[in-house]
């Protein structure tokens, strides 16, 4: 049980850091820093309040002489609700604080990780077992199905540190939660329990309850199964425990001559021990549920050690629409319940067949998730950037994203909760469906599983582009529903312009990232379609200046000459250029070129004033909304973009780099104790860093600005910080990091989610283009080239495979899974 991980974290030092457990598209639950287990979001519904009442893990120490008897629930005392600002990630169930009241919990819990794999170390001073434990969902880069297997993975390790012997009873417990909506909070009487039935199951060196509730129909929407199993065949499994009082008379009753022998010849039976509790009969009763309970046995000489396996498996594969869609209202589809369905529902049986390949496999599903995490550590990343850039996967397996029956990945914008409640409630997806202007942002999901992200670009090309060759922003599900290419969508009415040509440049890097010529070859008619549409609609008199009324990601329209939207353009000009050229369209290519030089040295001419890029209005458009002479963060987004591809400058380096200066130096604010917030409030303490949308230093500021001018979104902290990176600019980007990081290090604010309108927000994996800004390295299976730059040992991931690459006066490739195919490429 060894990684390195991240710096000790005192879980009293991080009550919001909460690591989500869970494959892609599978749901599951987070390990907070005190080790408990809160976010219950199996089916998939996001609910960051989500608990199940008695679910956790306990120990019992006892000692013979002088006598010891000590009963404490698996984790650190919790520690009340930070209260930041639009965020619940330190929620503390109410279960959980009576049940740490009357069990007790360990005096001292210390978090360590590095996602997907967290440790907490235990001590308490009332005994001596120190309790290390070890908590993943298996995940490697490019292997879609490894990562999406919808379990928890415990490893429990306890040492005696004391002079005497010690025995005793480590119990993991789960509550049967089939039948339950994953948002009516649980308690005597909850609709949608009762009939849960658990089921002993012993064989192959493990001990398993099997949860289900067969008074549903199995194509009901909340149908499915659970196991709780423990790598002990000779556990005491109390199958049917009615709550904590029935839990901590199970684990008192423990002894020494606990009757295991006899299971050798009566297997089914669930407690050997004679004088224990007895367990709960039959179906639980209406309104209530079964707790599960296995509990093993252990004894340990003083210094000894011994490591104990469970696991938490989950089978939930019937997802329905659960959210408002956007759109006009359809009243031909009445109350239809249309059917979604989980990819991994057609993978596995059922949960047993699930921790059957756990059980099977563990050796392997944890050795090949420390090898990722190992590449990322073994790197010349600093601690902090291996925390932050492993943690970027987490938004990709969290409920914000999912793989339906069809095969299709879907991403929400987030996730709802704290920071929606004004908008949409707190229960579900935030604003639906693969809204392309927000993931227009992200990286992360291209960069570790790119079969992934050319899924989406065979949603938008297959299922969303309209006839005119535009592509709507969002999604409507199932996808042979009614597209919303007629309609006035939302959050802006019409397609926004960014998403489209967002749609360019991702394709550039679909084809960078392993697409294939063929793929490309098939998409070239609808990029035709596309591209052709953009530029009749804004650069009709083909000056490469765009123009008119430009729907936008800030949920309105952007106008006039704006560098946000043009800079933007020029890069999809850039890449449509080089997709032309690969595919063989020599005149659009040169059309893309002519047209691409034109509009660089005219939107610097109109738009650079010495210092940044402004915007600047055309006569007769819309001055609410604007910002005009504003220093607006992302105003050079375009050559972020272009740094990612390969594309070269795009406009005068040292006018993009001004311009970054002035970013950074003009919206990055110190202490937000005083600010006066009009909008959501990602940053609120006098301590607090953070890098603000839009400011206006020399005065000028609309009487309407730019909508969400004053807030502070991480996916454009990120972005900001990675351009300052790829220019040379060290010291502004560590700047914006730092004040990112330190409002995400566990006291108020998660490491594993950033929060906009809503949590594990997609913008926020923009993030992993930090990785290429430090370290220069950029696969191009297209050209068959591994291009590297800076000195030192950096993770590098294809579709091929992924590994490491030592850049020194020699280059080493160290391939960790798949091959590495690639001629490397040396940075002039």
């Amino acid at each position: 049980m060894t990684d390195r991980l991240s710096p000790s974290r005192p879980h009293t030092e991080a009550p919001a850091l909460a690591m989500p457990v869970g494959g892609i598209g599978t749901g599951g639950f987070a390990v907070n820093a005190d080790g408990s287990l809160r976010q219950w979001q199996l089916q998939g519904m996001p609910n960051h309040l989500g608990a199940l009442p008695g679910t956790g893990f306990w120990l019992r120490v006892t000692q013979v002489e002088p006598p010891l008897n000590v009963i404490s629930m698996v984790q650190g005392t919790p520690v009340p609700d930070p209260q930041a600002s639009l965020t619940t990630d330190g929620f503390v169930p109410e279960w959980m604080t009576a049940a740490a009241e009357s069990f007790s919990t360990f005096d001292s819990a210390a978090f360590r990780g590095t996602y997907p794999v967290a440790e907490v170390e235990l001590t308490d001073p009332r005994h001596p077992v120190e309790v290390r434990m070890r908590v993943l969902n298996p995940m490697a880069p490019r292997d879609v199905e490894f990562s999406s297997i919808p379990t928890g993975m415990f490893e429990f390790t306890l040492t005696n540190t004391g002079s005497i012997g010690v025995h005793g009873t480590l119990a993991g417990s789960l509550l049967n939660a089939i039948g339950w909506d994953g948002i009516t909070p649980i308690a005597d009487s909850t609709p949608g329990l009762g009939g849960n039935v658990n089921r002993l199951r012993r064989g192959r060196g493990w001990s398993r309850v099997v949860m289900d509730n067969p008074s549903l129909d199995e194509s009901d929407r909340l149908a499915g199964q659970l196991v709780l199993a423990a790598d002990d065949e000779t556990a005491a499994v109390l199958t049917r425990c009615s709550g904590l009082e029935h839990l901590d008379a199970f684990l008192r009753s423990r002894a020494g001559n606990d009757g295991r022998s006899r299971l050798a010849l009566a297997p089914t039976i669930g407690d050997p021990q004679l004088n224990a509790p007895q367990g709960g009969s039959g179906p639980s009763p209406q309104g209530r549920s079964w707790l599960g309970v296995v509990g093993v046995p252990f004894a340990l000489a003083p210094g000894a050690s011994r490591t104990i396996r469970f696991s938490m498996s989950w089978h939930l594969p019937n997802r329905f629409v659960d959210i408002e869609q956007f759109g006009a209202p359809h009243p031909e589809w009445g109350a239809s319940t249309f059917y979604l369905g989980n990819a991994y529902g057609r993978r596995y049986l059922d949960a047993l067949d699930v921790q059957a390949t756990v059980e099977r496999r563990w050796d392997e599903l944890v050795e090949r998730t420390l090898r990722w995490t190992g590449t990322l550590t073994g790197s010349s990343l600093d601690a902090q950037e291996v925390e932050h850039l492993a943690a970027q996967a987490a938004y990709v397996r969290s409920p914000t994203c999912f793989i339906g029956a069809d095969g299709r990945f879907y991403g929400y914008e987030g996730s709802l909760g704290d920071s929606t409640w004004m908008w949409s409630g707190v229960f579900g997806g935030s604003c639906p469906l693969n809204c392309t202007h927000v993931w227009q942002y992200e990286a992360a999901l291209a960069g570790l599983w790119p079969s992934l992200e050319r899924n989406m670009r065979d949603t938008e090309f297959d299922v969303m582009q309209a006839a005119d060759g535009s592509i709507p922003h969002r999604l409507r599900v199932p996808t042979y529903l009614h597209q919303m290419t007629d309609e006035f969508i939302g959050g802006p009415e019409e397609p926004a312009l960014d998403g489209m040509l967002a749609t360019i440049l991702k394709s550039l890097r679909d084809v960078q990232r392993g697409a294939g010529s063929e793929w490309l070859e098939r998409r070239w008619p609808q990029l035709v379609r596309l591209y052709t549409h953009i530029r009749e609609k804004w650069d009709a008199d083909g000056d490469g200046v765009l123009r008119g009324i430009q729907p936008s990601t800030h949920d309105i329209d952007l106008a006039g000459v704006n560098p946000f939207m043009g800079t933007l353009w020029l890069a999809a000009l850039r890449a449509y250029e080089e997709l032309a050229r690969r595919v063989g369209d020599t005149d659009a290519a040169a059309e893309a070129a002519e047209r691409f030089r034109s509009g660089s040295a005219g939107y610097d001419e109109l738009l650079f004033d010495g210092t940044h890029y402004i915007q600047v209005l055309d006569e007769g458009d819309p001055e609410d909304f604007q910002w005009r002479t504003g220093v607006l963060s992302d105003q050079v987004i375009g050559q972020w973009w272009a740094h990612q591809l390969g594309l070269g400058p795009i406009l005068p380096p040292e006018h993009v780099r001004s311009a970054l200066r002035h970013v950074v130096a003009s919206n990055l604010r110190h202490g937000f104790a005083d600010f006066a917030h009009p909008y959501r409030v990602y940053a609120d303490t006098a301590d607090d860093v953070g890098l603000l949308m839009c400011t206006w230093p020399e005065g000028g500021r609309p009487e309407v600005p730019t909508r969400y001018a004053d807030e502070v979104w991480t996916g454009i902290e990120w972005q900001v910080a990675a351009h300052c990176f790829f220019e040379g600019l060290e010291e502004e980007g560590r700047a914006v990091l730092e004040g990112l990081w330190d409002r995400h290090d566990g006291r108020h604010r998660n490491p594993y989610n950033e929060i906009e309108c809503g949590d594990h927000y997609a913008r926020a994996m923009a993030g992993w283009t930090l990785l290429q800004a430090r370290s220069g390295v950029r696969v191009d299976e297209g050209t068959g080239e591994l291009h590297v730059g800076a000195e030192g040992r950096w993770p590098w991931v294809s579709a091929a495979g992924y590994g490491t690459v030592t850049v020194g006066e020699q280059v080493e490739v160290d391939v960790v899974e798949g091959d590495c195919p690639f001629t490397v490429v040396r940075a002039e």
